[in-house]
């Protein structure tokens, strides 16, 4: 059996409608897991798992939809999704928000808080409410979707970037304290990469130029060499790795 089959495996992925958690979702799917697909909007989430399902040839993508920023909807989330799959093996936290470009000087105190709250403290609330179960069955799979800008300073994203490097240790934290329970936590940090949530920075020509006249590759990334590495986490391939960000930026960064 390949070291990244995923056959029987549960995927909860947040932000999973577009962008680099469909991408995760449908290669995960591909492998032979079942996933949740999940975001804000529930006409995406019903659009995507109809479209995985389709190339699948089987049900085996589920929409819940769920607003990060709401405790109980992240309960409710969970619970839903104990209902559908029977269980939780794989939990990956995608979605993210970033409200605001500019200065920190000049951040509005609502749009630092909305930040803290989506990319931190739901990530924290998810991590508590899947483990239980993990602790159980003595296995299980937490990933954080960062980004470079978590290892970085920004005059453009500074709080974004705070918020990233938060998650960068969130999976240290992890790591340590349920390692012993077979539990492996790690993060991605992805660099530039062709999604929605990042259009103001790659639709930009100035920014895009600058990027890809200095990038080692002379290119931005796309959604699936993230997802890639989101698998072999997930998978047997992945099974020694734990408490580390992997950088996915095709060498941005150095």
């Amino acid at each position: 059996m390949s070291l990244f089959n995923l056959k029987n495996k549960s995927f909860l992925i947040t932000g999973s409608s577009r962008g680099i958690g469909k991408s995760i979702a449908l290669n995960a799917a591909m492998e032979g897991a079942k996933v949740i697909i999940s975001s804000r909007k529930i006409d995406a989430c019903n659009k995507t798992a109809d479209e995985i399902n389709e190339l699948i040839g089987s049900e085996v993508a589920f929409p819940i939809q769920a607003n990060i920023a709401d405790e109980s909807q992240l309960i409710n989330l969970v619970e839903e999704t104990n209902k559908i799959l029977g269980k939780i093996d794989v939990l990956i936290c995608n979605a993210a928000t970033n409200p605001f470009m500019g200065s920190m000087a000049d951040i509005p105190s609502d749009a630092f808080d909305k930040i803290m709250n989506n990319n931190i403290k739901a990530n924290h609330l998810l991590t508590n409410l899947v483990t239980p179960q993990m602790i159980d069955r003595k296995d299980g799979v937490i990933i954080i979707i960062s980004s470079v800008g978590g290892t970085r300073g920004s005059d453009l994203i500074g709080t974004y970037n705070i918020s990233k490097a938060a998650d960068i240790q969130m999976v240290k934290n992890i790591a340590v304290e349920y390692g012993k329970f077979n539990i492996r936590a790690n993060s991605i940090a992805p660099g530039l990469i062709r999604t929605d949530f990042a259009k103001g920075l790659w639709e930009n020509p100035k920014i895009h130029d600058h990027y890809t006249k200095t990038h080692p590759m002379r290119r931005i990334g796309e959604p699936d060499e993230i997802a890639g590495t989101a698998i072999m986490l997930a998978s047997k391939a992945g099974t020694y790795i734990n408490g580390q960000t992997i950088i996915v930026d095709g060498g941005a960064t150095i």
